[in-house]
């Protein structure tokens, strides 16, 4: 039996002890406050004082006041819903420090009673004693590019949920369509559908609209034009793409919008070029943040803000790619008992940036490069689920280094990385394997130097 001990650093089990601390519960229309300081007149004891502040900006205005008054060094918050935001929001304009924490890190002991005011006096007991870790809560300007890049991908969502009404509105009216046309919102499609909407019901004229490469399928088109599309079919197809047509303008605007709240971010800006660099013709050596991104295989310009708006573009929250990482749930948990040792979940995490990075990660997976090696190298031992999420975290560190040192540029290793960077040794006995199982007897030869 080994008997050794794992020896652990004293000072990473030292408390963090505040003398003067508040914490909030949260609730929809009011919060609950309390705020624990030093006695006055007792040495060692401690005051804890509880009220209730209602959700309005002029309350938390006066609560901020009496709180900055007060000296208090810190003050909590459990993240309970969006009812968290106006007391965080007012409190940090206000100059007063404060943490956000989450719920599942803040919950009571059992066998208490569960009210809100015991509530708040266990959280701001766990905060003078340092037993809380804040949740990440990015700049204001990054909250607001964070809110026009999240309704944005609301909306595509919701056109994409459109699309399909309408493709299911088609398959009733025995029209089979997206079964020829890749996309029934191409040019071609779109000229179909406002043929039909028109009135017009001759499968022949209908395939004429075709154009580019779809005019080749002009046999098939007419069979799968060749349908019972009536007009009560039209009026639902003329209000369905009406719909689609002004969530497109508003994904437009929204675009327009989040590159200019971008490109007003000083942090999202090129690196000044060092002197002598600034050759006539000669390509940039430093971009700015979007672009640097931009160059990460799989990403592209909409995720590039998206990940800006969602993580932000100072790295000093995340002292590694690992607590990056970590924050976004794209790496399992270590699961470990006695001898056993197991992955756990990843976990719930930010659901925009996952979808982000699992769209990447996707994109990356069909290419010839570095990422895309290691997705079909993955795939055969984890397979498909487990290996994209597996690109996905590497997308994620690449880009943590970017935003790290805006110096930096993404340079893919190439597809043959693994194959030039393997054992040698290694390399030959995979070969030999599969030449073995393919029912040949190998026999290595070296050849003469």
């Amino acid at each position: 039996m080994d008997n050794r001990t794992e020896q652990v650093s004293v000072d990473s089990l030292a408390e963090e002890i505040l003398d003067r601390v508040a914490a909030i519960d949260v609730g929809k229309d009011a919060g609950v406050v309390c705020m624990r300081t030093p006695h006055a007149n007792q040495p060692g004891k401690r005051v804890s004082v509880v009220w209730t502040v209602r959700s309005r900006t002029r309350m938390i205005l006066d609560l901020a006041d009496r709180l900055a008054s007060e000296g208090i060094e810190r003050v909590v918050l459990e993240a309970t819903s969006d009812y968290w935001r106006p007391f965080y929001y007012l409190l940090e304009a206000r100059g007063v420090p404060v943490w956000l924490v989450n719920a599942r890190d803040v919950k009571n002991v059992p066998g208490r009673p569960k009210t809100d005011k015991l509530d708040s006096v266990w959280l701001a007991k766990l905060n003078e004693r340092g037993m809380l870790r804040p949740s990440f809560v990015p700049p204001s300007e990054i909250r607001q590019l964070r809110d026009y890049t999240r309704l944005r991908s609301d909306l595509i969502g919701d056109r994409s949920r459109h699309t399909q009404r309408l493709e299911k509105l088609l398959e009733d009216s025995l029209i089979k369509l997206s079964s020829v046309a890749t996309d029934i919102m191409g040019v071609s499609g779109r000229a179909m559908l406002a043929a039909l909407i028109a009135g017009e019901r001759d499968p022949q004229v209908l395939a004429d609209l075709a154009k580019g490469r779809l005019r080749v399928k002009r046999v098939a088109l007419v069979e799968a034009l060749t349908g019972r599309f009536d007009a009560h079919h039209g009026e639902l197809a003329e209000l369905l793409l009406g719909q689609i047509d002004g969530l497109t303008a508003q994904i437009e605007r929204l675009d327009e919008r989040v590159e200019q709240l971008i490109a007003d971010l000083p942090a999202a800006q090129a690196p000044l070029q060092p002197d002598g660099d600034a050759t006539p013709g000669a390509p940039q050596r430093y971009l700015a943040a979007v672009d640097r991104l931009d160059e990460i295989t799989g990403v592209g310009q909409h995720a590039a803000q998206t990940i800006i708006a969602e993580v932000g573009l100072s790295m000093a929250i995340f002292p590694t790619a690992g607590h990056l990482v970590s924050w976004a749930k794209v790496c399992p948990r270590a699961i470990q008992s006695g001898a056993k040792s197991r992955s756990g979940k990843t976990g719930q995490g930010n659901r925009y940036l996952k979808a982000v990075l699992g769209e990447a990660a996707m994109a990356a997976s069909r290419t010839n490069t570095f990422l895309g090696a290691r997705y079909r190298r993955l795939v055969r031992r984890v397979g498909k689920a487990k290996a994209l999420v597996a690109i996905a975290r590497s997308i994620l560190v690449i880009v943590w280094h970017l935003l790290a040192d805006p110096t930096l540029r993404y340079t893919d290793l190439g597809a043959a990385f693994y194959d030039q960077h393997l054992h040698t040794e290694r390399r030959t006995r995979n070969h030999v394997r599969q030449l073995e199982a393919l029912g040949y007897k190998v026999t290595l030869e070296p050849v003469a130097a």
